[in-house]
C-alpha cells in the first residue's frame, strides 16, 4: 500500500530505533528520519541517530529523567497530533520496536481517531537482539521452541494495581516450557524470581540478566533462577536490562561473540575533524570500542576563493599537482566544478597523495595518484617527488595552516606553488561531558592524528582533564612527529603508530591492548 501523500494534514511515522546499537536501525527507519521535520525521541534511542535528521529538523526529547517522564503519554499524544496537524513529516522514534512494550499502539490508535495518517517502521525489538549480542539465542532446536515477552514493571508480589495495563499470568509463566524474556525487569529481579519458582519454575533453570545490550557498555550475569538475583546485586547492574531464562542461556559460552571483540569495553576519544570522525568511529566501534567523538578542529571552506581560481584557470602550467590530504582533494576538485569546469582542466599534470586515504579521494572523482610514498608523511612525499619531479613545476594543494616542511624541500629541486584550498579552524570547545569524562579517569583512549590536534586538545581540556592524560587516559599517536609534539606538552604517548594512517592508529591501539597477539 503506497504511503499518504503529504498534504495540509502531514504523516506521523512510529519508527524503531532497535535496542542500542545504532547500526539496527533498519534501512526504512534511516529514509524515514534522514527526511523528517520534526523528530520526538526518547532516552532508549541512541542519540547518533538523531544527527541521521535534516539539520532543520525540530528535536524533542521525551525520554525519562529520574524516574519520571518530560513528556506524560497524553501530552505526548497532543504533540505527535499538533506537529502533524501543522503540515509536519513527524518520526516518533522510540527505542526497540514501537509495538513491544513501546506504547506505539497507544500513539498509533489517538493519531487515528484524530484522522491524522500513521505509518509504521518495526525495529529490532531487545527481546531478539540484546540476547543475539549476548550470545543467548532465544529459540534453539535443542532447547527451545517457543519464547514469550514478558514486562517485569509490575511487582509480581503485590495486588495488580494499574488497571490500564493487562496483568502477567505469573502461574501459567511458570509452567511455559519455552524461553522467558522479561522487559524493565531488573528493579524487581527478586520478586519475579522468588514468584516464578513458588508458582512452580524449577529453582535451577538458567537464567541471565544484560545491562545495556548491543552498546560497547554491555554486561551480562548468568546463573540460575534461584542465585540470579545475589549475582545481580553483586555486580552492580541496573536499568537498562534484560532477565532472559531458559536451557537457551546454556549456549551462550559458544554463541557469545560481542564481548569477545578485541576492544570491547574500552572508551575511546576521536579528536578528528567532524568531516573524518564517522568513518573513524565505525571503525573503532566494529572492534567493540565505545566511541566519543571531539573534533578539536573543524574543517571550512574558504572565505576567499580568489587564489585558488586564479590557479585553477593556469592548471595547465604544473607538472605535479601534490595533495597533502583528502580534505584538499574535494574541497580542490570541488571549486574546480563549481567554477564550471571538469577534469579535463588538470591538462598533462600528474598527480600524487601523501598516502592512500588521500589517494582514495582522488579515486572517487575517477582519478588515479601517479605517486604515493612507501611511508605516509611529508618527508618521506618530499624525497620521492624530489627523485621523480626535479626540475618540474609542482602545486602544492593544502590547508591553510600546517607544516611548511614539504614545501621547503621541494623548492630546493623544483619550482613550487602552495595554495590554500580550505581552512583548519580551531574548535572553540569540548563538550562538558568529554571533559569531565577525563577528568574522571573514564576515557580509557585518545586519538592524536596531527601536531594542530594535539596542540588543539591541550588548550581546550582543564588542568585536572590534562593531567589525567597520558597517565589514567592513554594518547595512541598517528606518527613520531606528532609524538614529539605530544612530549613537548608534557604528556606521554602509550601506542604509536608504524603506518601513518587512521588505520596504523587503530593497529596501535591494538598492540598495546594485546601485546604479544
Amino acid at each position: 500500500m503506497p504511503e499518504p501523500s503529504r498534504t495540509s494534514v502531514g504523516t506521523v511515522y512510529l519508527v524503531g530505533a532497535g535496542p542500542g546499537d545504532p547500526g539496527l536501525l533498519t534501512r526504512r527507519g534511516f529514509d524515514v528520519l534522514s527526511q523528517a521535520d520534526v523528530v520526538v525521541y526518547d532516552q532508549l534511542a541512541n542519540e547518533s541517530l538523531i544527527r541521521i535528521a535534516p539539520a532543520s529538523a525540530e528535536l524533542i526529547y521525551a525520554g525519562k529523567t529520574k524516574g519520571k517522564f518530560t513528556l506524560p503519554q497524553d501530552e505526548m499524544n497532543r504533540l505527535l497530533a499538533d506537529r502533524a496537524l501543522a503540515g509536519k513529516r513527524v518520526v516518533r522514534l522510540k527505542g526497540g520496536d514501537p509495538y513491544v512494550f513501546g506504547r506505539g499502539a497507544e500513539e498509533a490508535e489517538h493519531l487515528h481517531a484524530a484522522g491524522i495518517p500513521v505509518v509504521m517502521v518495526p525495529g529490532v525489538t531487545a527481546g531478539v537482539g540484546v540476547t543475539a549480542y549476548a550470545g543467548i539465542p532465544v529459540t534453539h532446536r535443542a532447547a527451545s521452541s517457543a519464547v514469550a515477552f514478558v514486562t517485569g514493571h509490575d511487582d509480581p508480589e503485590q495486588p495488580p494495581g494499574q488497571k490500564d495495563r493487562a496483568p502477567v499470568d505469573w502461574n501459567a509463566l511458570a509452567r511455559f516450557p519455552g524461553t522467558l524474556v522479561v522487559y524493565m525487569g531488573v528493579t524487581r529481579l527478586a520478586a519475579i524470581c522468588r514468584t516464578l519458582i513458588r508458582e512452580g519454575k524449577p529453582a535451577e533453570t538458567p537464567a541471565a540478566m544484560i545491562q545495556s545490550g548491543t552498546l560497547s557498555r554491555q554486561r551480562t550475569v548468568t546463573g540460575t533462577l534461584a542465585d540470579l538475583p545475589e549475582r545481580v546485586a553483586a555486580a552492580g547492574l541496573g536499568p537498562p536490562a534484560l532477565f532472559v531464562m531458559g536451557d537457551v542461556v546454556l549456549h551462550r559460552p559458544q554463541l557469545r561473540w560481542f564481548e569477545e571483540r578485541p576492544l570491547f569495553g574500552r572508551r575511546i576519544v576521536v579528536t578528528r575533524p567532524a568531516e573524518d570522525s564517522a568513518r573513524s568511529a565505525a571503525t573503532l566501534e566494529e572492534l567493540g570500542a565505545e566511541v566519543l567523538t571531539a573534533p578539536t578542529v573543524t574543517i571550512e571552506p574558504l572565505s576567499d576563493f580568489s587564489e585558488v581560481d586564479r590557479v585553477i584557470r593556469r592548471l595547465d602550467e604544473f607538472d605535479w599537482l601534490v595533495f597533502t590530504s583528502s580534505n584538499g582533494v574535494s574541497h580542490f576538485l570541488d571549486r574546480i566544478d563549481t567554477l564550471g569546469f571538469d577534469l579535463r582542466v588538470l591538462g598533462k599534470a600528474k598527480l600524487a597523495a601523501i598516502g592512500p586515504a588521500t589517494a582514495e579521494a582522488l579515486r572517487k572523482y575517477r582519478l588515479r595518484a601517479d605517486l604515493v610514498p612507501a611511508e605516509y608523511r611529508s618527508e618521506a612525499l618530499a624525497e620521492a617527488l624530489s627523485r621523480d619531479a626535479r626540475g618540474a613545476r609542482i602545486l602544492l594543494a593544502r590547508a591553510d595552516r600546517g607544516r611548511t616542511i614539504l614545501k621547503d624541500e621541494l623548492e630546493q629541486v623544483a619550482h613550487v606553488e602552495q595554495v590554500a584550498v580550505y581552512r583548519n579552524v580551531d574548535a572553540a570547545e569540548l563538550s562538558d561531558e568529554i571533559v569531565a569524562r577525563i577528568e574522571a579517569g573514564t576515557i580509557d583512549w585518545i586519538t592524536l592524528t596531527s601536531s594542530a590536534i594535539t596542540e588543539r586538545l591541550h588548550g581546550l581540556l582543564t588542568l585536572e582533564a590534562r593531567s589525567r592524560i597520558g597517565r589514567e587516559v592513554k594518547l595512541a599517536s598517528i606518527s613520531p612527529i606528532t609524538t614529539s609534539v605530544a612530549n613537548r606538552l608534557g604528556w606521554t604517548v602509550a601506542a604509536e603508530a608504524t603506518e601513518f594512517t587512521w588505520d596504523g592508529v587503530v593497529a596501535a591501539i591494538l598492540r598495546a591492548e594485546r601485546p604479544g597477539s
